[in-house]
């Protein structure tokens, strides 16, 4: 009996292990403010190289009345995303996935354009995504909690396309351009602790073409 019991409990966790190894963030995403009501839902796609980017595919009206609109346009925003529209917009890209972490990764902050680090903790189960962006030392930062949705959560033509500044039908392949980073200290300081939320902020182009923060 101990031994049947031994194979058994040795079998489930092999296939929890195969399991975990072939869970990735591919899929939506939902993003919730502190009282857990939605405020965006993220798509995440990665590449052969098991490199992942996300796009905003939905917001939601904040329920707080006083809050001011959603951007609609990214003004700020550097290179060809200056004057997209937010909506199907790259926000985040480069993340590297090693097994259910991934690091390396950038975050775009539409309302003023500014670029972070970014990186991302899978839960166990594949439901749960620990989102952080952060100025240069990963410590000082701001993390949020990101919840699975159903992979039919949004039909493919409900999803809107990437339209970069110029587009006008077609949406076009992702920039090169190096974003401009803020050099004054005292507001990078500020910033530490407030990096792109969620439900401002804007999805991502090609996981392996968007520039690097410094």
């Amino acid at each position: 009996m101990k031994f049947r019991s031994g194979l058994a409990l040795a079998v489930l966790l092999a296939v929890t292990t195969l399991a975990r190894a072939d869970t990735t963030v591919k899929g939506f995403w939902e993003a919730r403010d502190s009282d857990g009501n939605p405020t965006a839902w993220f798509l995440f796609n990665g590449n052969k190289d098991d490199v992942y980017s996300a796009r905003l595919v939905k917001g939601f009206k904040p329920k707080n009345e006083d809050a001011p609109p959603p951007k609609e346009i990214c003004t700020e925003c550097p290179g060809k995303k200056k004057g997209a529209h937010i909506m199907g917009l790259t926000l985040f890209w480069g993340m590297k996935r090693d097994g259910l972490h991934y690091d390396d990764g950038s975050v775009l902050d539409p309302r003023d354009g500014s670029v972070y680090h970014a990186l991302m903790n899978l839960s166990d189960d594949g439901k749960e995504l620990e989102v952080r962006g952060y100025l240069g030392i990963k410590m000082f930062g701001k993390s949020q909690t990101w919840y699975r949705l159903p992979d039919d959560a949004m039909k493919k033509e409900e999803i809107p396309k990437e339209m970069l500044a110029g587009d006008s039908d077609k949406p076009k392949a992702a920039s090169a351009d190096k974003p401009k980073h803020k050099k004054d200290k005292a507001k990078a300081a500020d910033k530490t602790d407030q990096p792109a939320d969620a439900d401002a902020a804007a999805p991502a182009p090609a996981a392996t073409d968007e520039p690097q923060p410094k």
